[in-house]
C-alpha cells in the first residue's frame, strides 16, 4: 500500500489471474486520509489494451473511490507470462467542492508549479483459480456416495461366497437326512426278513 501524503494506494500491485480471450479485472481503492478534495487521474503505458473506470475523479476528504481496470480479451500469452506494462496514479489537491467535471489536464502539469503527486503500478499475471473436485454422482451432502463398479464387484463376490457356503451345508443337511431314513428303511426291511424267516420254520416244525 502507497502512503502518500494525498492518497493511500491499495494494492500497488494489478494482478491479473490470466485467461486467453477473456475480459479480466481488478480494483484499486483511493484513500483519503487528508481534510482536503483530492483529484486523481490514472494513465497507462498500454491504452488499448486496458479499460480504468474512472480514469479521473475527485476523492472527497476522509473518504475513498475504488477504480475498475479491466484487461481486454487477449488471443496469446505473453512469454514465461511477464508483462512489461504499467500504470501512473496521480493525485493534487483542489479547491473544496470541486467534481469530476472541474478536472483539467492542467491541474497534473508540473511544470506549471502544481504539486503533483505520482504512484507508479506494475501488472502482474497470476494463474487462474483451479475449479473444484467434482463430486461422485448421486452423492448428497449427508449421505454416503454411491458405490463404484469395484465396490460392487466386491460386494457380489462376498454374497456369492455366503450363497454357496449355505447351498452347500444345505446339502450336506439333505445327504443326513436321506442317510438316517435309508438307514431306517433298511432296519425294517431286516425286521420283516428275520419275522418272515420265524414264520417259515414255524410252519415247518407243526407239521
Amino acid at each position: 500500500m502507497s502512503t502518500a501524503d494525498l492518497l493511500s494506494i491499495e494494492p500497488l500491485e494489478l494482478k491479473f489471474p490470466f485467461e486467453l480471450r477473456k475480459q479480466i479485472s481488478c480494483a484499486l481503492q483511493l484513500s483519503n486520509k487528508t481534510d482536503n478534495y483530492v483529484a486523481f487521474k490514472v494513465k497507462t503505458t498500454n491504452p488499448k489494451k486496458y479499460c480504468v473506470r474512472p480514469n479521473t475523479g475527485v476523492v472527497l476528504p476522509r473518504s475513498t473511490c475504488d477504480v475498475i481496470v479491466t484487461m481486454q480479451a487477449q488471443k496469446e500469452a505473453p512469454p514465461d507470462m511477464q508483462c512489461r506494462d504499467k500504470f501512473l496514479l496521480q493525485s493534487v489537491k483542489v479547491n473544496d467542492g470541486a467534481s469530476a467535471k472541474d478536472i483539467t489536464a492542467e491541474m497534473f502539469n508540473k511544470e506549471a508549479g502544481h504539486v503533483v503527486e505520482e504512484c507508479k503500478l506494475r501488472v502482474v499475471y497470476v494463474s487462474p483459480p483451479q475449479p473444484p473436485s467434482p463430486v461422485r454422482e448421486g452423492s448428497e451432502e449427508g449421505s454416503p456416495p454411491r458405490a463404484s463398479a469395484s465396490d460392487n464387484g466386491h460386494a457380489n463376490a462376498a454374497e456369492f461366497a455366503v450363497a454357496a457356503k449355505q447351498f452347500s451345508e444345505g446339502l450336506e443337511a439333505q445327504d443326513k437326512s436321506f442317510e438316517v431314513k435309508l438307514n431306517s428303511v433298511f432296519s425294517v426291511s431286516l425286521c420283516a426278513a428275520a419275522y418272515a424267516r420265524f414264520i417259515l420254520i414255524y410252519l415247518v416244525l407243526c407239521r
